[in-house]
């Protein structure tokens, strides 16, 4: 499969918070984690209740960001691994906030971070 994304994605864990209606027309909020963040979409992982694929959805992030952002988005593919499932979001027009307050401030905290230091056993 090649490789259509042309922005850095950022492995980060964020806690955000999905909002989205049933086909039944009833409110559902979710609470997961960013799995990475990019300037256009976002894998998360949603440990409880999945939205449909096309479903549109708000997504909001409120810490550690500088500031809340919110988002709408439209739901990509869902990875239903059980132990593990995750949902692909693409950014609908996402504001200038997504950029500046969370996929920069993503890509701040990773250059931010030393490597691992392994200790040599010889």
């Amino acid at each position: 499969m090649n490789e259509r994304r042309n922005d850095v994605r950022y492995p980060i864990g964020f806690p955000i918070k999905v909002k989205w209606q049933t086909e039944e027309g009833n409110e559902v909020v979710s609470e997961g984690t960013t799995e990475n963040i990019g300037l256009k979409g976002v894998l998360i992982y949603l440990p409880r209740a999945l939205p449909s694929v096309g479903s549109k959805v708000s997504l909001t992030i409120s810490e550690p960001v500088p500031a809340e952002v919110s988002v709408d988005a439209q739901v990509l593919r869902l990875e239903r691994n059980a132990a593990h499932p995750q949902v692909a979001f693409m950014l609908n027009d996402p504001p200038q906030e997504w950029a500046d307050n969370v996929w920069e401030y993503a890509g701040e905290v990773i250059a931010s971070q030393k490597p691992d230091v392994f200790d040599d056993w010889n």
